[in-house]
């Protein structure tokens, strides 16, 4: 049986989007995906819906920002995160379907 053709990715692709799926395999996680995906929030709104310190949020963030998922933006006082990744939505959608269907 002859394997279909699909595109020859070189290691170091496969080992980058291995590296973010990783960081994405965390429920706090994906619970600040869906909110992002939804609008803009601080660290502190972010931590009290997901019911976790902000220090702890801080730490998600700064993983999920270093694969390129979030950018964030001073306000004054206020630092606000939102997505910057297009396709996160896509990989939610595949999350959300298979994992949050009633």
């Amino acid at each position: 049986m002859k394997l279909k053709e699909t595109p020859n990715y070189d290691g170091p692709a496969l080992e980058q989007a291995a590296e973010c799926l990783k960081v994405l395999a965390h429920p706090a996680r994906i619970r600040i995906v869906q909110l992002l995906l939804r609008g803009r929030y601080t660290v502190g709104e972010l931590a009290e819906d997901c019911g976790i310190p902000s220090n702890v949020a801080s730490e998600h963030l700064r993983l999920m920002q270093r694969c390129g998922f979030f950018v964030s933006e001073r306000e004054g006082r206020s630092v606000y995160y939102s997505v910057a990744e297009p396709h996160l939505n896509k990989i939610m959608d595949c999350i959300e379907g298979r994992f949050f269907q009633s």
